[in-house]
Formats: C-alpha cells, structure tokens, sequence
C-alpha cells in the first residue's frame, strides 16, 4: 500500500517547460529504461525534493505543509506518487527489475545499435558517406598536411554534428592516417549521468551504419579485474548507460569513416563526474581505481598501434545550464579559460589541465574534463596540436554557449 512505502527518486532527467504560459517540470529517464515522460506543476518540486526515502505518505504530506506551506490532500498526494511509481522513477523493486530486463536485453544482443542514426545523422550509409565527406570539403586543410600514422591519441567533440560539425570533420581528416593505422582504439567518452569518479566499461560491440566495431573483450574483462579485484562483474553495474549515451557513439561514426569502413578492436569507457577532485576533496592521480585502470591499460597496448580517443566538448555556460546571460564580455572570458586548458593539454599536462578546472572551481562546465584528463595520464609524454575550435549556441537568445575542440596527440 502506498501509506507504507517511503519514495526514493532516482536520478531522473528534470526540464522546466512552458505550458500555456505557466512553467511546469517535466521529467524523464535519462536511461530509457522507462519511456515515460510526466509534466508536473512548478509547485510541486518540493515534493521531488523531499522523495529521498526517509518519509512515508503521512510524513510527506507533513513537510510539504510545515517547511512549504502546501497543505496537499492525501488524494493528491497519493495520485502524484503512483503517478511517479508508475513511471519507474522512483529507485525500488519496480524500476530494479525493469532495470535488469533492459540490461539483459542490452547485453544478448548482437552489438550496441546507433540510436542516432536516423536523428542525428543519416542513417543511410551511403548517404552518411556523403555527409561526412561533404563535412570534410568544408572543413579544408588545416594544417596542411594530415598528421602520420604515429600519431596516439585526439580530443573530439560529442556535440551533435548539426553545430559540431566543422571541429569534427578537421580534426578527423588530420587524424586519418593514425586511425587507419591502428589496431586498438580506446574511447574515453564523457557519461552525462555518470556518478563520481565512476568508470564503466562494456563488452558489448559499437555499431554505426558504416560498420560493427568490435569490442575486444580480453581487454575489457581484465580493465574489470583491475578496477573492482574483489567482484570483477561489479564493474559492469552500470554497463546500461553505454545503450544510450551520445558521447562516444558520435565519435565512433567518424572512426569509421576515416577507416574506410574497415573494422579495428575497440575499447569504449564511460566515465563519471569529477566533482569531488574539483572540489579538492581527493587527487585523481592518487585514485587507486584510475591508477589499475590506466596500469592495465598501457599493459595492454603494448606491441598494438594503439589509438586513444577522448570523446569531449569544453565549456557550457548560459541559462541553458543553469548560468548567467554570457555577455559580450562573458565571451572573451569564456575564450580566455578554454585557451588556457587547451594550452594545458596540447602540452599533455595532465596535472595542469585538473589544476586549472580547479582554479575556477570547474565554473564553466567542462563536462569532457575526466575523458581529457584520463586520455593525457594514459599517454603520459604527449604534446598536441589545435585543429580547430567553436563556440556553439545553446539556447535561441545567444545567451549559452557550448565549447568544442579538435586536437591531435602525438
């Protein structure tokens, strides 16, 4: 019965909308496990707020009223609570079993699909080719020449290729050579919904229209070794969030295409937020997980001409994220900060790039900040070049930007 059960919400999508001139919330799953969207009234965010799992009905119809001066009527109360029961937001025995139905399905398939095939980009193959190479002849030449097979690692976008498409396509027609040279890429993508700290492997394959990628296995299961010794399957709790994550998908697309199509081995990890080391709460560079993960991994790539890609966009700024109108002035701040991390990377200064993010206590929203950071540690001695860069909008005024940059490692 609902009067016994005390709500947890669960990490859920929360977006204000405007309905009819008045601002409601509307909620969705991030991880589709539910494909539920609910609108609720602006007023009734208290009520998500105080969904942590300590309170039963009667308890919540107490503080909505005491701390919020909402006398809800136990009909109400009840109506918005199966509403949000039903929708599987809430972290119970409902959404843990359709949880592990998605999963399941997710893992006996044959590989991991292109969810934004068809929405993001063409889904046609040979009409993606096109797109891609129509990409590329806007893009030019810059620098002139491509840089050689022995090139080791890039930064690319994971914006979508509507807005991020002249940094996607220079950065990637200078990185042809080294990605038809090698034989293992390993993808650090931003996870958007990721917890702390977390890295999270998968052994599914990647899919695209121009090809299946195939994950190599071997390398995964001993990357789960290395980070959780004590119960390797662990590591793979939270495998979902590859099923519908962007970020190394759309890089994985040009992979493809700069390869021709031909297949190569590939090692895709999600990693969460770094919050905590902004914070200056702990050092990555003494996190005992990063450090087998990064261990195992150079283990590894020994003997393989081995690719590493940091599928990452720089700074979000503006309303749309929660900020400020950036004026004309926030503009050339904003490009201050992204030429001095970009400096920090293209001189593979892994340390110098974490210290600068907590300078400014991350205040710009670098969400590649943990691929980027991972990508110099794993290439150790690495110096860049900057391909290209943008600012792209995010929101209809100009008033919220998203950052993006093409840059080669060597």
């Amino acid at each position: 019965m609902l009067t016994d059960i005390r709500p947890k919400l669960r990490l859920i999508d929360m977006q204000p909308v405007d309905q009819g001139g008045r601002t409601a919330i509307m909620l969705s799953d991030p991880l589709m496990v539910s494909d539920k969207t609910l609108l609720i009234p602006r007023q009734l965010a208290p009520l998500l707020v105080l969904c942590d799992g300590t309170r039963d009905i009667s308890a919540l119809r107490a503080a909505l009223a005491a701390r919020f001066g909402m006398p809800l009527t136990q009909e109400t109360l009840e109506r918005a609570i199966s509403a949000l029961d039903e929708a599987l937001f809430f972290d119970n025995e409902r959404f843990a079993q359709a949880h592990a139905e998605a999963l399941a399905a997710y893992r006996t398939a044959p590989y991991r699909p292109s969810p934004l095939a068809g929405q993001s980009y063409p889904q046609d193959p040979d009409t993606l080719r096109q797109f891609l190479d129509a990409a590329w002849e806007v893009a030019g030449s810059n620098p002139p020449t491509a840089t050689p097979a022995t090139g080791r690692g890039l930064v690319s976008p994971h914006i979508d290729y509507r807005r991020g498409a002249l940094v996607y396509a220079a950065v990637w027609k200078q990185a042809r050579e080294m990605a038809r040279a090698a034989d293992l890429v390993i993808f650090f993508g931003t996870d958007h919904h990721g917890g702390e700290g977390a890295i999270i492997p998968t052994r599914q394959h990647y899919a695209t229209p121009l090809g299946v990628l195939p994950t190599d296995q071997r390398i995964v299961d001993a990357l789960a070794a290395a980070i959780s010794p004590d119960n390797p399957e662990a590591a793979f709790d939270d495998e979902l969030h590859h099923r519908n994550e962007h970020s190394i998908e759309l890089a994985a697309v040009w992979l493809q295409h700069a390869r021709q199509g031909q297949p190569c081995d590939v090692v895709p990890i999600l990693c969460g937020s770094f919050a905590r080391y902004v914070r200056g709460e702990a050092d990555p560079a003494q996190d005992a997980t990063f450090n087998a993960l990064l261990d195992t991994l150079r283990a590894q790539m020994a003997g393989r001409q081995t690719l590493v890609v940091a599928a990452a966009d720089l700074s979000h700024v503006g309303p749309a994220f929660g900020g400020q109108p950036v004026s004309l002035t926030g503009r050339a701040q904003l490009q201050e900060h992204d030429d001095r991390i970009i400096q920090r990377i293209c001189a593979g200064d892994a340390a110098g790039f974490m210290a600068a993010m907590q300078e400014t206590g991350d205040c710009y929203n670098v969400c590649g900040l943990p691929p980027i950071y991972l990508t110099l540690r794993l290439l150790g001695d690495t110096r860049g070049t900057r391909i290209e860069y943008d600012r792209c909008p995010a929101d209809e005024q100009n008033t919220s930007w998203v950052t993006i940059c093409g840059i080669l490692l060597e």
